[in-house]
């Protein structure tokens, strides 16, 4: 079965590259005919590891098309979800599993509700990747993803594929659970690297706010019955810091190249789960309050 995919950004199109590499169908879609003809002008999906360089000529195709969709990686950011599955419902057959990922949480209710003709898999990866440029993504270094379903069900076929591929996947009935240990640690590195302008091993010198930081996160997450997800979490992001020193943020690249970033369903979405529950997090809901100044102050969006 073909896999279609949405976003040949940075998770998107190493997904792209490692499945076709390893034989897999795979068809990107593009949000315009421009955007296609820039693709084919490029001459194909370029995926640089370790130094070495391979350009991978995948099929294209406009997101406008009008061929059904049985299987589709929706990789875009989180606030361009739910547009990508408005203009897809049409084209997705009944039964089509799409696997969404997109960084925080929010967006993934919002997609699922769009498309209820859909399996909608969740997932939460940690591969390092990034973009050199347009159709060119960079692997940085090596993770793991976490798939699964809301309420949990069983693991789909194609699992293998993705083994196959050097995609390191997992099944778990608790993807929830992953992706508020994924928001919680990025709600602890990511707006500071952006306030105090520096890489993540930067945050090292600020080590108070961090655990402080830690500390409301822990009670968040309690409060929304997320348990498991709250154990050793300050540990987990001092040795998140510590590995990743030499790393920009991806939420510090975005401020840095003038782009969105994805504050509304990270440290956004934070704050609103804290309010729905009356519950008090000063100094997040300070961070958030500082974040949002700062985007504005240099004429990017606060949402």
């Amino acid at each position: 079965m073909t896999w279609h995919v949405l976003g040949a950004g940075s998770l998107g199109g190493l997904w792209a590259a490692r499945l076709a590499r390893a034989g897999q169908p795979v068809r990107l879609l593009l949000r315009n005919p421009q955007r296609l003809a820039q693709y084919h002008a490029a001459g194909g999906l370029t995926l640089e590891e370790n130094g070495v360089r391979q350009i991978l000529p995948l099929s294209a195709e406009a997101i406008t098309d009008s061929a059904p969709i049985h299987r589709l990686l929706l990789a875009s950011k989180a606030y361009d979800a739910a547009t990508a599955a408005r203009a897809l419902h049409a084209r997705l057959a009944p039964g089509a599993e799409v696997i969404l990922l997109q960084n925080g949480l929010g967006s993934q209710d919002q997609v699922a509700s769009l498309l209820p003709q859909a399996r909608c898999i969740f997932a939460s990866s940690t591969e390092g990747a990034f973009r050199r440029g347009d159709f060119h993504v960079v692997h940085a270094g090596a993770g793991h993803t976490w798939l699964g379903t809301v309420p949990p069900s069983p693991a789909p076929e194609w699992l293998g594929e993705l083994a196959q591929a050097g995609i390191a996947a997992s099944w778990t009935a608790d993807i929830l659970g992953r992706l508020w240990r994924k928001l919680a640690l990025n709600c602890a590195i990511n707006p500071l690297t952006v306030l105090y302008h520096c890489r993540n091993g930067g945050l090292q010198a600020h080590g108070e706010e961090v655990a402080a930081l830690c500390a409301e996160l822990v009670a968040l997450l309690l409060a929304c019955g997320q348990a498991d997800a709250a154990v050793d979490l300050q540990a987990e992001v001092e040795r998140v810091i510590a590995a990743t020193a030499a790393n920009y943020s991806s939420m510090y690249q975005d401020v840095a190249a003038g782009r969105r970033t994805e504050i509304g369903y990270l440290l956004g979405h934070a704050c609103h789960e804290a309010a729905q529950r009356q519950l008090a997090l000063p100094r997040l809901q300070a961070l958030e309050q500082r974040l949002r100044a700062h985007l504005g102050a240099r004429g990017l969006p606060q949402d």
